[in-house]
Protein backbone atom coordinates (compact mmCIF):
# COMPACT_ATOMS: atom_id res chain seq x y z
CA UNK A 1 0.00 0.00 0.00
CA UNK A 2 1.55 3.27 -1.16
CA UNK A 3 0.12 6.46 0.38
CA UNK A 4 1.10 9.93 -0.77
CA UNK A 5 0.70 12.58 1.93
CA UNK A 6 0.17 16.05 0.45
CA UNK A 7 -0.73 17.99 3.56
CA UNK A 8 -0.92 21.77 3.66
CA UNK A 9 0.06 23.61 6.86
CA UNK A 10 -2.40 23.79 9.76
CA UNK A 11 -2.39 27.46 10.63
CA UNK A 12 -1.06 28.22 14.07
CA UNK A 13 -0.13 24.64 14.86
CA UNK A 14 1.59 22.39 12.28
CA UNK A 15 3.75 23.03 9.26
CA UNK A 16 2.93 21.05 6.12
CA UNK A 17 5.83 18.69 6.83
CA UNK A 18 4.78 18.21 10.48
CA UNK A 19 1.21 17.44 9.39
CA UNK A 20 2.49 14.79 6.97
CA UNK A 21 4.64 13.23 9.69
CA UNK A 22 1.81 13.12 12.23
CA UNK A 23 -0.73 11.52 9.88
CA UNK A 24 1.85 8.99 8.65
CA UNK A 25 2.65 7.99 12.24
CA UNK A 26 -1.02 7.23 12.84
CA UNK A 27 -1.33 5.19 9.66
CA UNK A 28 1.77 3.13 10.43
CA UNK A 29 0.47 2.36 13.92
CA UNK A 30 -2.30 0.36 12.21
CA UNK A 31 -0.62 -0.66 8.94
CA UNK A 32 3.06 -1.08 9.74
CA UNK A 33 3.89 -2.05 6.16
CA UNK A 34 2.21 0.99 4.62
CA UNK A 35 4.63 3.06 2.51
CA UNK A 36 4.00 6.73 3.24
CA UNK A 37 5.65 9.22 0.90
CA UNK A 38 5.63 12.92 1.70
CA UNK A 39 4.82 15.72 -0.74
CA UNK A 40 3.99 18.65 1.58
CA UNK A 41 2.08 21.37 -0.23
CA UNK A 42 1.13 25.03 -0.12
CA UNK A 43 -1.19 27.18 -2.21
CA UNK A 44 0.62 30.50 -2.10
CA UNK A 45 -0.15 31.22 1.55
CA UNK A 46 1.74 30.48 4.73
CA UNK A 47 4.39 27.81 4.29
CA UNK A 48 5.05 28.50 0.61
CA UNK A 49 8.53 29.88 1.21
CA UNK A 50 9.37 26.99 3.53
CA UNK A 51 8.51 24.49 0.79
CA UNK A 52 10.42 26.46 -1.84
CA UNK A 53 13.47 26.21 0.41
CA UNK A 54 13.16 22.42 0.13
CA UNK A 55 12.14 22.14 -3.53
CA UNK A 56 14.30 24.94 -4.93
CA UNK A 57 16.84 26.13 -2.36
CA UNK A 58 17.87 29.76 -2.57
CA UNK A 59 19.56 32.40 -0.44
CA UNK A 60 17.51 33.76 2.46
CA UNK A 61 17.75 37.56 2.51
CA UNK A 62 16.90 39.07 5.89
CA UNK A 63 15.41 42.54 5.80
CA UNK A 64 13.46 44.25 8.60
CA UNK A 65 10.32 45.86 7.19
CA UNK A 66 7.04 47.30 8.36
CA UNK A 67 4.50 44.83 9.62
CA UNK A 68 0.77 44.88 8.92
CA UNK A 69 0.23 47.84 11.27
CA UNK A 70 1.98 51.22 11.20
CA UNK A 71 4.92 51.23 13.61
CA UNK A 72 5.16 47.44 13.72
CA UNK A 73 8.51 46.04 12.57
CA UNK A 74 9.01 42.50 11.28
CA UNK A 75 12.38 40.74 11.24
CA UNK A 76 12.18 38.21 8.42
CA UNK A 77 13.02 37.94 4.75
CA UNK A 78 12.55 36.42 1.33
CA UNK A 79 14.23 33.87 -0.95
CA UNK A 80 16.66 35.09 -3.60
CA UNK A 81 18.40 33.35 -6.48
CA UNK A 82 21.16 35.84 -7.41
CA UNK A 83 22.39 34.12 -10.57
CA UNK A 84 18.89 33.94 -12.02
CA UNK A 85 17.90 37.39 -10.75
CA UNK A 86 14.75 35.92 -9.17
CA UNK A 87 13.09 36.24 -5.78
CA UNK A 88 10.16 34.73 -3.91
CA UNK A 89 8.27 36.88 -1.41
CA UNK A 90 5.69 35.33 0.90
CA UNK A 91 3.56 38.26 1.98
CA UNK A 92 2.20 36.48 5.07
CA UNK A 93 5.67 36.84 6.58
CA UNK A 94 5.39 40.63 6.74
CA UNK A 95 1.69 41.43 6.23
CA UNK A 96 0.01 38.27 7.49
CA UNK A 97 -2.69 37.48 10.03
CA UNK A 98 -0.38 35.33 12.19
CA UNK A 99 1.57 38.50 13.06
CA UNK A 100 -1.44 40.04 14.82
CA UNK A 101 -3.39 39.31 17.96
CA UNK A 102 -7.16 39.02 17.72
CA UNK A 103 -7.53 42.57 19.05
CA UNK A 104 -5.08 43.93 16.48
CA UNK A 105 -6.89 42.52 13.44
CA UNK A 106 -8.44 45.43 11.56
CA UNK A 107 -8.25 45.63 7.74
CA UNK A 108 -9.23 49.28 7.87
CA UNK A 109 -5.68 49.94 9.12
CA UNK A 110 -3.51 47.03 8.00
CA UNK A 111 -1.15 47.60 5.09
CA UNK A 112 0.94 45.77 2.51
CA UNK A 113 3.75 48.35 2.77
CA UNK A 114 6.24 45.73 4.03
CA UNK A 115 5.72 43.68 0.87
CA UNK A 116 6.71 46.71 -1.17
CA UNK A 117 9.80 47.23 0.97
CA UNK A 118 10.93 43.68 0.21
CA UNK A 119 10.24 44.19 -3.49
CA UNK A 120 12.33 47.37 -3.43
CA UNK A 121 15.15 45.46 -1.72
CA UNK A 122 15.12 42.76 -4.40
CA UNK A 123 15.38 45.45 -7.11
CA UNK A 124 18.41 46.96 -5.39
CA UNK A 125 20.02 43.51 -5.48
CA UNK A 126 19.48 43.23 -9.22
CA UNK A 127 16.35 41.11 -9.18
CA UNK A 128 14.15 41.36 -12.28
CA UNK A 129 11.68 38.53 -11.70
CA UNK A 130 9.56 38.18 -8.56
CA UNK A 131 7.12 35.51 -7.49
CA UNK A 132 4.72 36.89 -4.90
CA UNK A 133 2.90 34.33 -2.72
CA UNK A 134 -0.11 36.19 -1.38
CA UNK A 135 -2.25 33.95 0.86
CA UNK A 136 -2.79 34.53 4.56
CA UNK A 137 -2.77 38.32 4.48
CA UNK A 138 -4.14 40.60 7.20
CA UNK A 139 -4.95 43.29 4.65
CA UNK A 140 -7.68 44.64 2.37
CA UNK A 141 -5.82 47.59 0.86
CA UNK A 142 -5.80 46.52 -2.79
CA UNK A 143 -2.00 46.52 -2.80
CA UNK A 144 -1.85 50.27 -2.15
CA UNK A 145 0.72 49.90 0.63
CA UNK A 146 2.93 47.73 -1.56
CA UNK A 147 2.86 50.38 -4.28
CA UNK A 148 3.42 53.23 -1.81
CA UNK A 149 6.69 51.62 -0.75
CA UNK A 150 7.83 51.74 -4.37
CA UNK A 151 7.07 55.41 -4.95
CA UNK A 152 3.46 55.32 -6.12
CA UNK A 153 1.35 58.21 -4.83
CA UNK A 154 -2.27 57.87 -3.78
CA UNK A 155 -3.85 61.31 -3.33
CA UNK A 156 -7.14 62.57 -1.91
CA UNK A 157 -9.23 65.37 -3.44
CA UNK A 158 -6.97 67.98 -1.81
CA UNK A 159 -3.81 66.45 -3.21
CA UNK A 160 -2.71 64.98 0.13
CA UNK A 161 -1.12 61.56 0.44
CA UNK A 162 -3.39 58.82 1.76
CA UNK A 163 -2.33 56.96 4.86
CA UNK A 164 -2.18 53.21 5.28
CA UNK A 165 -4.99 50.66 5.24
CA UNK A 166 -8.11 49.78 3.34
CA UNK A 167 -10.08 52.41 5.21
CA UNK A 168 -8.14 55.19 3.47
CA UNK A 169 -9.16 54.07 -0.02
CA UNK A 170 -12.60 55.68 0.27
CA UNK A 171 -10.87 59.10 0.00
CA UNK A 172 -8.78 58.17 -3.03
CA UNK A 173 -8.98 60.73 -5.84
CA UNK A 174 -5.88 60.20 -7.97
CA UNK A 175 -3.13 57.61 -8.54
CA UNK A 176 0.31 58.81 -9.64
CA UNK A 177 3.00 56.33 -10.81
CA UNK A 178 6.62 56.94 -9.79
CA UNK A 179 8.94 58.69 -12.21
CA UNK A 180 11.13 55.58 -12.48
CA UNK A 181 9.17 52.35 -12.50
CA UNK A 182 11.39 49.28 -11.86
CA UNK A 183 11.73 46.87 -14.78
CA UNK A 184 10.14 43.85 -13.15
CA UNK A 185 8.41 40.69 -14.24
CA UNK A 186 6.02 39.66 -11.47
CA UNK A 187 4.02 36.49 -10.99
CA UNK A 188 1.42 36.32 -8.21
CA UNK A 189 0.57 32.94 -6.71
CA UNK A 190 -3.12 33.16 -5.80
CA UNK A 191 -4.95 30.72 -3.55
CA UNK A 192 -8.46 31.86 -4.59
CA UNK A 193 -10.25 32.87 -7.79
CA UNK A 194 -12.45 35.56 -6.23
CA UNK A 195 -12.77 38.91 -8.02
CA UNK A 196 -11.91 42.21 -6.39
CA UNK A 197 -15.49 43.44 -5.92
CA UNK A 198 -19.00 42.17 -5.24
CA UNK A 199 -20.61 39.50 -3.08
CA UNK A 200 -17.75 37.10 -3.86
CA UNK A 201 -15.14 39.83 -3.69
CA UNK A 202 -12.28 40.55 -1.35
CA UNK A 203 -14.12 42.63 1.26
CA UNK A 204 -17.31 40.56 1.45
CA UNK A 205 -15.72 37.11 1.58
CA UNK A 206 -12.39 37.66 3.29
CA UNK A 207 -12.85 40.89 5.25
CA UNK A 208 -14.52 39.15 8.22
CA UNK A 209 -11.63 36.66 8.42
CA UNK A 210 -9.29 39.62 8.84
CA UNK A 211 -11.29 41.27 11.62
CA UNK A 212 -13.91 43.30 9.73
CA UNK A 213 -17.44 43.73 11.06
CA UNK A 214 -20.44 44.38 8.79
CA UNK A 215 -19.84 48.15 8.62
CA UNK A 216 -16.15 47.67 7.90
CA UNK A 217 -16.98 45.28 5.05
CA UNK A 218 -19.23 47.94 3.55
CA UNK A 219 -16.53 50.61 3.92
CA UNK A 220 -13.83 48.34 2.49
CA UNK A 221 -16.01 47.48 -0.50
CA UNK A 222 -16.52 51.18 -1.13
CA UNK A 223 -12.77 51.76 -0.89
CA UNK A 224 -11.88 48.97 -3.28
CA UNK A 225 -14.55 50.20 -5.69
CA UNK A 226 -12.99 53.65 -5.60
CA UNK A 227 -9.55 52.10 -6.16
CA UNK A 228 -10.83 50.20 -9.21
CA UNK A 229 -12.39 53.38 -10.61
CA UNK A 230 -9.13 55.31 -10.24
CA UNK A 231 -7.10 52.46 -11.71
CA UNK A 232 -9.34 52.46 -14.80
CA UNK A 233 -9.22 56.25 -15.19
CA UNK A 234 -5.57 56.87 -14.34
CA UNK A 235 -3.94 53.64 -15.54
CA UNK A 236 -6.35 52.53 -18.27
CA UNK A 237 -7.06 49.11 -16.80
CA UNK A 238 -10.24 47.42 -15.52
CA UNK A 239 -9.51 45.06 -12.61
CA UNK A 240 -13.04 44.79 -11.23
CA UNK A 241 -13.82 41.26 -12.42
CA UNK A 242 -10.31 39.88 -12.83
CA UNK A 243 -10.38 36.22 -11.65
CA UNK A 244 -8.18 36.00 -8.56
CA UNK A 245 -7.94 39.79 -8.29
CA UNK A 246 -9.54 39.67 -4.85
CA UNK A 247 -6.79 37.43 -3.43
CA UNK A 248 -5.12 38.67 -0.24
CA UNK A 249 -7.25 41.76 0.17
CA UNK A 250 -6.96 42.74 -3.47
CA UNK A 251 -3.17 42.84 -3.63
CA UNK A 252 -3.43 40.57 -6.68
CA UNK A 253 -5.48 43.16 -8.57
CA UNK A 254 -3.07 45.85 -7.40
CA UNK A 255 -0.06 43.87 -8.61
CA UNK A 256 -1.63 43.59 -12.06
CA UNK A 257 -2.48 47.30 -12.18
CA UNK A 258 0.77 48.68 -10.75
CA UNK A 259 3.34 46.16 -12.00
CA UNK A 260 1.69 44.31 -14.90
CA UNK A 261 1.76 41.09 -12.89
CA UNK A 262 0.58 37.71 -14.12
CA UNK A 263 -1.80 35.85 -11.79
CA UNK A 264 -1.20 32.11 -11.49
CA UNK A 265 -2.72 29.35 -9.38
CA UNK A 266 -0.57 28.90 -6.29
CA UNK A 267 -1.36 25.22 -5.92
CA UNK A 268 -0.76 24.53 -9.63
CA UNK A 269 2.64 26.21 -9.35
CA UNK A 270 3.61 24.18 -6.28
CA UNK A 271 2.39 20.96 -7.90
CA UNK A 272 4.50 21.70 -10.97
CA UNK A 273 7.64 22.36 -8.94
CA UNK A 274 7.10 19.22 -6.85
CA UNK A 275 6.26 17.07 -9.91
CA UNK A 276 3.14 16.04 -8.00
CA UNK A 277 1.00 14.64 -10.85
CA UNK A 278 3.61 11.93 -11.52
CA UNK A 279 3.78 11.06 -7.82
CA UNK A 280 -0.02 10.87 -7.56
CA UNK A 281 -0.16 8.46 -10.49
CA UNK A 282 2.07 6.02 -8.58
CA UNK A 283 0.06 6.10 -5.33
CA UNK A 284 -2.78 3.90 -4.08
CA UNK A 285 -4.15 6.74 -1.91
CA UNK A 286 -3.59 10.48 -1.68
CA UNK A 287 -4.22 12.29 1.60
CA UNK A 288 -4.38 16.06 1.86
CA UNK A 289 -5.81 18.62 4.25
CA UNK A 290 -5.17 21.72 6.31
CA UNK A 291 -6.32 23.26 9.56
CA UNK A 292 -9.83 23.92 8.25
CA UNK A 293 -11.43 22.47 5.14
CA UNK A 294 -14.78 23.78 3.88
CA UNK A 295 -16.45 24.51 0.55
CA UNK A 296 -13.94 27.31 -0.16
CA UNK A 297 -11.19 24.67 -0.12
CA UNK A 298 -12.63 23.35 -3.38
CA UNK A 299 -11.91 26.65 -5.14
CA UNK A 300 -8.23 27.34 -5.81
CA UNK A 301 -6.81 25.66 -2.71
CA UNK A 302 -4.49 22.64 -2.40
CA UNK A 303 -7.43 20.24 -2.22
CA UNK A 304 -8.90 21.46 -5.51
CA UNK A 305 -5.58 21.14 -7.32
CA UNK A 306 -4.98 17.61 -6.08
CA UNK A 307 -8.49 16.48 -7.03
CA UNK A 308 -7.92 17.71 -10.58
CA UNK A 309 -4.75 15.61 -10.86
CA UNK A 310 -6.01 12.45 -9.14
CA UNK A 311 -8.10 11.01 -11.96
CA UNK A 312 -8.01 7.36 -10.85
CA UNK A 313 -6.43 7.66 -7.40
CA UNK A 314 -8.73 7.94 -4.35
CA UNK A 315 -8.27 11.16 -2.38
CA UNK A 316 -8.94 11.56 1.34
CA UNK A 317 -9.01 14.70 3.47
CA UNK A 318 -7.68 14.85 7.00
CA UNK A 319 -8.13 18.31 8.46
CA UNK A 320 -8.16 19.89 11.86
CA UNK A 321 -11.77 20.78 11.16
CA UNK A 322 -13.61 19.37 8.14
CA UNK A 323 -16.86 21.17 7.35
CA UNK A 324 -17.58 19.62 3.96
CA UNK A 325 -21.15 18.43 3.54
CA UNK A 326 -22.02 15.02 2.10
CA UNK A 327 -23.01 16.65 -1.19
CA UNK A 328 -19.63 18.45 -1.27
CA UNK A 329 -17.81 15.13 -0.85
CA UNK A 330 -19.81 13.47 -3.61
CA UNK A 331 -19.58 16.32 -6.12
CA UNK A 332 -15.84 16.75 -5.50
CA UNK A 333 -15.15 13.05 -5.80
CA UNK A 334 -13.56 12.65 -2.37
CA UNK A 335 -13.25 9.10 -1.10
CA UNK A 336 -13.07 10.04 2.60
CA UNK A 337 -12.96 13.05 4.92
CA UNK A 338 -12.00 13.12 8.59
CA UNK A 339 -11.88 15.87 11.19
CA UNK A 340 -8.88 15.53 13.48
CA UNK A 341 -10.75 17.43 16.17
CA UNK A 342 -13.59 14.92 16.25
CA UNK A 343 -14.02 15.55 19.99
CA UNK A 344 -14.74 19.23 19.24
CA UNK A 345 -12.16 20.48 21.69
CA UNK A 346 -11.90 24.24 22.26
CA UNK A 347 -9.75 25.90 19.59
CA UNK A 348 -6.86 26.74 21.90
CA UNK A 349 -6.65 23.16 23.16
CA UNK A 350 -7.02 21.72 19.66
CA UNK A 351 -4.16 23.88 18.39
CA UNK A 352 -1.94 22.81 21.26
CA UNK A 353 -2.70 19.13 20.58
CA UNK A 354 -2.70 19.34 16.79
CA UNK A 355 0.05 16.77 16.29
CA UNK A 356 -1.68 14.25 18.52
CA UNK A 357 -5.05 14.86 16.85
CA UNK A 358 -3.58 14.51 13.35
CA UNK A 359 -1.92 11.26 14.36
CA UNK A 360 -5.19 9.89 15.74
CA UNK A 361 -6.97 10.89 12.53
CA UNK A 362 -4.35 9.01 10.52
CA UNK A 363 -5.04 5.97 12.66
CA UNK A 364 -8.79 6.24 12.07
CA UNK A 365 -8.19 6.58 8.34
CA UNK A 366 -6.14 3.40 8.31
CA UNK A 367 -8.75 1.51 10.31
CA UNK A 368 -11.66 2.53 8.10
CA UNK A 369 -10.18 2.93 4.61
CA UNK A 370 -7.21 0.58 4.22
Amino acid sequence: MKILLCMDSWKGSLSAIEACEAVAKGIRSVQSDAKCDFAPMADGGEGTQELFEVLRPGSKVLKTVQGPLAGMRVDDGYLFWPEAGEALIEMARCSGLPLLTEKEKNPMWTTTFGVGEWIADTVERGCRQITLAVGGSATVDGGMGMAQALGWRFLDAEGKELGFGGGALRRLHRIMPPANQPDLKMRVMCDVTNPLLGEKGSAAVFGPQKGADAQMVEDLEAGLTRLAECIERDLGMDVRTLPGGGAAGGIAAGAVAFFGAELVSGVDEMMRIADLPAKIAQADWVITGEGRVDSQSLDGKVLSGILKSAADTPVAVIAGSCLLRDEDLQSAGLAAALSANDQRLPLEEALARAGELAENAGKRFAETCL
